[in-house]
């Protein structure tokens, strides 16, 4: 089992690379306080480590705003297109096992699962391209309904002609152009 604590020099390369991207994008999260999310973040070394293993696989988390029911903050990869370290993944466990030739690495839902984030569903999707375009050349895997996903389907999202479009594929179909993007709570 992988190690999921990270050394004083990787949350602090993490801490920075967070903290720039964060002010360089003020538009995804107006009014919050990099301070107090830092904080919170300290405290839960569990997600820092989701967050570390996000930027890992290229999916440049930033936070997109903030639950006020709950009190946390909600980090997305904010990466243009998909993230390149998570692509090439059919959807699910069920899917991965179903192929008999060919078979990818990972599913998007194991992988998800083994980094601590979960997989965004169709409306998180569509808030997060009302911040700015995301996925204009790639595609990503959300969160499927279980009536689409029990009849072998599975949903993904792109970014195209000023929308967001929602489309099928088989659940255990792969591409070098579709990943997915994760969310994390904090």
């Amino acid at each position: 089992m992988e190690k999921r604590e990270l050394t004083e020099e990787q949350k602090e390369e993490l801490f920075n690379v967070l903290k720039e991207r964060f002010e360089k994008n003020m538009h995804r999260h107006e009014g919050l306080d990099w301070n107090q999310i830092q904080q919170k973040l300290e405290a839960n070394p569990m997600k820092l480590w989701s967050l570390h293993e996000m930027e890992k696989t290229e999916g440049e988390p930033d936070v997109i705003g903030f639950d006020e029911k709950t009190g946390e903050y909600l980090f997305c990869d904010c990466s243009k297109e998909s993230p390149k370290g998570r692509r090439s993944l059919c959807y699910d466990r069920e899917a991965l096992e179903a192929r008999k030739k060919h078979k990818p690495e990972n599913s998007a839902m194991d992988m998800a699962k083994e980094m601590g984030i979960e997989i965004l569903t169709e409306e998180q999707y569509r808030e997060l391209q009302k911040l700015e375009p995301f996925d204009t050349k790639t595609s990503s895997w959300i969160k499927t309904p279980a009536d689409i996903r029990e009849r072998g389907g599975a949903l993904f999202c792109d970014y195209r002609y000023g929308h967001v479009f929602v489309y099928h594929n088989g659940a255990d179909s792969y591409y070098s152009s579709r990943g997915f993007r994760g969310l994390l709570k904090v």
